[in-house]
């Protein structure tokens, strides 16, 4: 069986920088001193840093069922998964870099919703959708179809916070390539939410 390539450290850095040429490139006036660039509180600024932290942890669960599991299919989808948001991760952080604006805020998560506060924080749970440690720490132990069952239960749950995360964007965010990425997002988190309830299904199991 062929080995699913898996995106490296190296390579994720690259994408940082990335992001900031495609921001540079690609906003779509064909002007670029007329791109304005977003406060520090703006939707645009909130969305870059929340979303960076979720798609980190999308990484990093499926870096953990690579680890746990041979089943071709869930390894693709992560691979995928993986691949994807580490990518658009470099963009969001390039973004930032550019915009010359922190990578954190004292505001705390989704306070560019206005829903600061919203999740606990607890346990690890910074965001709605985003697993507990306790929860990764679980997938850890597990192996087989145990793992890929809750990697894709975990995995379900974290998409439909991005889509929650991503459609706030599109509606508040005012950087044209921005908005085109969230617009993005939803729909191929969708799309992999469609995949994973049959991966779910034919396990006998299903989203909690």
């Amino acid at each position: 069986m062929r080995q699913v390539g898996w995106i490296s450290g190296a390579a994720a850095a690259v994408l940082v920088a990335a992001g900031a040429i495609t921001y540079a490139v690609a906003d779509g006036s064909g002007d670029d001193s007329a791109v304005e660039v977003p406060a520090a509180d703006s939707a645009d600024a909130g969305f870059a840093r929340d979303m960076a932290v979720h798609h980190q942890q999308a990484v990093e669960m499926s870096y953990i069922v690579r680890d746990r599991t041979k089943n071709v299919e869930v390894r693709r989808l992560a691979y995928d998964i993986a691949q994807t948001q580490a990518n658009q991760r470099g963009m969001l952080l390039g973004w930032l870099d550019l915009w010359g604006l922190p990578k954190v805020s004292s505001e705390g998560p989704m306070a560019w919703m206005g829903m600061a506060g919203m999740a606990s924080g607890e346990d690890g749970e910074l965001m709605p959708g985003m697993a507990t440690n306790t929860e990764l720490a679980k997938l850890n132990t597990l192996s087989g179809e145990r793992a890929e069952v809750l990697y894709l239960q975990l995995m379900t749950a974290h998409h439909e916070g991005g889509i929650h995360m991503a459609d706030g964007c599109v509606e508040k965010c005012r950087v044209g390539v921005e908005r085109r990425l969230a617009t993005g997002m939803v729909r191929a988190q969708q799309s992999e939410i469609d995949v994973m309830a049959g991966l779910l299904k034919a396990r006998g199991a299903k989203a909690r």
